[in-house]
């Protein structure tokens, strides 16, 4: 955690991506569209080949020793980062979406959202120049064990994990409290009128009034679910740094 995070000042999100469009379609929606729009975030999303050079403004190049597909060039990545980050180097943390890196967490999300300012270089092709995760960005992130056509998308997962988190967006301030892996669990199971639907019936202890009683239930619930559905969570090298 930043003890010097301020925020009476918007979190600031740029993307640099060579498809634009697929950023802008998810961010102009739902809780990040009204995030952006009551000034709680500034999200810009830029095109990496307006920083290509050539009449072409070629972005790609085949790999040196061989080997299927293309591989984005660094130079375009490079003057896109620097001319965002030029003014406020210390402010901005830069980080490379690619299966390479670290996997994105909850726990990396709270650590994002107290952030002043980010910049999520989005790869596509087969890769990107090795250079730019040596000498560039400072930290490479993952959304998953799994392989994307293109980093754009994983980049709208880490906004809207982001900015839910961000004092304000959220009309309810509790809610990212009680979520899934919000204390090392996943989230006990939710339900709401009627109380009996096609003979399927609410838990009583729900109905009750008894608070105390429903979180404990709640408590219970959710280490059940968590043992049933995601037992890593529960290995004791993943609670090592509680």
């Amino acid at each position: 955690m930043k003890e010097d995070h301020d925020y009476t000042r918007p979190l600031r999100v740029d993307v640099l991506t060579l498809f634009p469009a697929i950023c802008e379609g998810a961010l102009s929606e739902s809780i990040v569209k009204r995030a952006r729009a009551a000034g709680k975030v500034q999200i810009a999303v830029h095109n990496i080949r307006d920083h290509a050079v050539g009449k072409h403004q070629v972005t790609d190049d085949r790999p040196y020793g061989g080997g299927p597909g293309m591989v984005m060039i660094p130079s375009p990545i490079f003057s896109a980062v620097e001319a965002l980050v030029a003014e406020k180097r210390a402010e901005a943390k830069v980080i490379l979406l690619t299966p390479q890196g670290k996997v994105f967490n909850q726990e990396t999300a709270v650590r994002y959202s107290k952030e002043q300012h980010l910049v999520l270089v989005c790869g596509h092709y087969e890769g990107i120049d090795h250079r730019v995760a040596e000498h560039l960005v400072d930290e490479e992130l993952s959304i998953g064990d799994f392989i994307l056509s293109n980093g754009a998308i994983a980049a709208n997962v880490v906004i809207d994990a982001i900015v839910r988190l961000v004092p304000g967006v959220l009309g309810c301030e509790n809610s990212p409290e009680e979520e899934s892996f919000s204390h090392g669990l996943l989230e006990a199971p939710q339900y709401t009128r009627p109380a009996d639907f096609r003979g399927w019936k609410v838990p009583d202890v729900l109905l009750s009034g008894h608070h105390a009683e429903i979180a404990e239930w709640r408590s219970q619930q959710a280490l059940e679910r968590t043992r049933r559905n995601r037992p890593d969570i529960l290995l004791p090298e993943n609670h090592s740094n509680a």
